[in-house]
């Protein structure tokens, strides 16, 4: 299918077969990180909102780098559409909500300056775990990241939380007007986590310079923690060709989501909010318990899925899934591993939800990508594999499938020489990557390979370093796979698994040995 080339731009002005949601009064909302999960999820609560009880709550976009977005919203004045797809069919929505957007990489003093205005309320992120300057191994600012010094240094600050601590000097500055801050990525406790992440920034500055600034956080400045949940899958050609049709006008930005959408917010805002309800958002003081869920349930159940399609040779998750031994491995790990480390929210029921999963990760119109969902593993798997691997270990008992999960993804980034996982495993980014292959070049099987990462790298912290007998076990699950193949794992682990194993090595740590989770 090709786009008529006689179709307008979608613009304010253009007719279209759907009309935006609604058109600002003014901007009280920055945010960072202009990508697809953000126009999917936030902006729709937030035109939900306005179009329910009005109120300048639009928002001014800020992306990282890539001016690609930032582009095509200045042409299609500020607006694009969300493909709500589904095996019953894709529907359209124009959110509407922004007011304008630029790239921060080009423009880092207008995120302090636009911090600082009065009218903005509330900063909301989606920058990715990647985008918060910490060290994984000690949960505090990255003091040594060149980035991060030179932002302390002075001049236009370049990392996320270097300009967040800037503008809030401004901010304080200038009269020091409420704000709230809301980080919405994969961090666990990730309110208190920027916060901390802020103050550190603002305490390594020289001399007193920002003692007044700490002063005006503790007395106007919150910074909720929020679970969000939405599968955002990459937008394709063949999705802007569909949307152009069904639009009748040319969007170069469409954003294709699922149906299925969840935001749970911890309620502290210091200058009001929107009425994300009006979308379905819920307040509660329980988000720690949403976020354990998701980040467990859904993400990590959704990496194991994706690196074992990808050894499969499957290009989606919904076609992985479809494969009955992905799937056992699936709901064993989620059931066995999982679940027993959740605090399951007031009112959740837990069948439910797995069955819920489940369907979403069926969505064969959605079309997820094994490759997608399986990229920047080294920093998604330290959120989602460490403390229930550590509560099953704590109890005596192997969790096989999380094991099985480290040999997909180890597999997949630092496959040992001769044996080729694959183009989806390939087509994985991950920062770690090149370090991973080094070692890969280096090793004799999969033992030394998980012995090198998870002990001598500490890729998922320090806690799984110290286990002997879980490094043994990823490293025969990565032998099996890469001389046998994943089928012969899933069917080893899942065994296993199934069978109630819980007998450790002695070379095992004791559970006094367990380190408590920093943050």
């Amino acid at each position: 299918m090709t786009i008529n080339a006689d179709l307008r731009i979608l613009s304010r002005a253009t007719p279209a077969a759907t009309t935006p949601q609604v058109t600002p009064s003014g901007a009280g909302i920055l945010h960072l990180g202009l990508g697809s999960f953000h126009r999917a999820h936030q902006a729709m609560y937030t035109a939900a909102a306005i179009e329910q009880n009005g109120g300048d709550w639009g928002i001014i976009g800020v992306a990282s780098r890539s001016r690609t977005v930032v582009d095509a919203m200045h042409a299609q004045d500020f607006l694009y559409s969300v493909a709500t797809i589904s095996p019953a069919g894709t529907s359209l929505a124009i959110p509407g909500v922004h007011t304008d957007a630029f790239v921060a990489a080009d423009q880092p003093e207008r995120v302090v300056t636009h911090l600082a205005a009065p009218g903005i309320r509330i900063v909301t992120l989606t920058v990715t775990e990647n985008g918060y300057s910490y060290s994984p191994a000690t949960q505090h600012l990255d003091l040594d990241d060149p980035i991060v010094r030179a932002d302390l240094a002075g001049g236009a600050p370049r990392s996320t939380i270097g300009q967040l601590a800037r503008g809030l000097q401004a901010r304080s500055a200038a009269g020091g007007e409420p704000l709230s801050i809301l980080s919405c990525d994969n961090l666990s406790a990730n309110g208190a986590h920027t916060e901390k992440l802020v103050r550190e920034f603002l305490s390594a500055l020289p001399g007193g310079e920002a003692s007044d600034t700490l002063a005006y956080l503790d007395r106007e400045v919150t910074f909720p923690s929020s679970m969000v949940d939405r599968i955002v899958p990459s937008t394709t050609a063949q999705l802007r060709d569909e949307v152009a049709t069904l639009l009748g006008a040319r969007d170069g930005i469409p954003v294709p989501g699922e149906p299925f959408t969840m935001w749970a917010i911890e309620d502290r805002f210091a200058g009001g909010r929107p009425t994300w309800e009006a979308g379905g958002a819920v307040f509660t003081n329980e988000v720690g318990r949403y976020e354990q869920m998701k980040v467990r349930l859904l993400n990590g159940t959704h990496s194991l899925i994706a690196y074992l399609g990808a050894l499969r040779g499957v290009a989606t998750i919904p076609e992985a899934i479809g494969l009955g031994e992905i799937e056992d491995a699936a709901r064993t790990v989620m059931r066995s591993e999982y679940e027993p480390s959740v605090e399951v929210p007031s009112g959740v029921d837990i069948r439910d939800y797995e069955t819920q999963l489940f369907e979403r990760w069926g969505n064969s119109a959605l079309g997820h990508r094994t490759s997608q969902v399986g990229t920047d593993g080294s920093v998604k798997l330290r959120q989602r594999i460490p403390e229930p691997a550590m509560q099953a270990l704590s109890r005596g008992q192997m969790p096989h499938l999380i094991a099985l999960t480290v040999a997909g993804y180890l597999s997949c980034l630092a496959p040992l020489p001769g044996f080729d996982p694959g183009a989806h495993a390939a087509a994985m980014t991950d920062a770690a990557r090149e370090r991973l292959a080094t070692i890969a070049a280096t090793v004799r099987d999969g033992g030394e390979l998980a012995r090198r990462v998870i002990t001598d790298l500490q890729l998922f912290g320090t806690d799984l370093a110290h286990q002997d007998a879980f490094i043994v076990r990823v490293g025969e699950l990565a032998d099996i796979i890469q001389r046998r193949g994943v089928d012969a794992a899933i069917a080893d682990a899942v065994s296993a698994a199934q069978a109630g194993s819980s007998e450790l090595t002695t070379a095992t740590s004791t559970p006094t040995a367990l380190h408590t989770k920093e943050g």
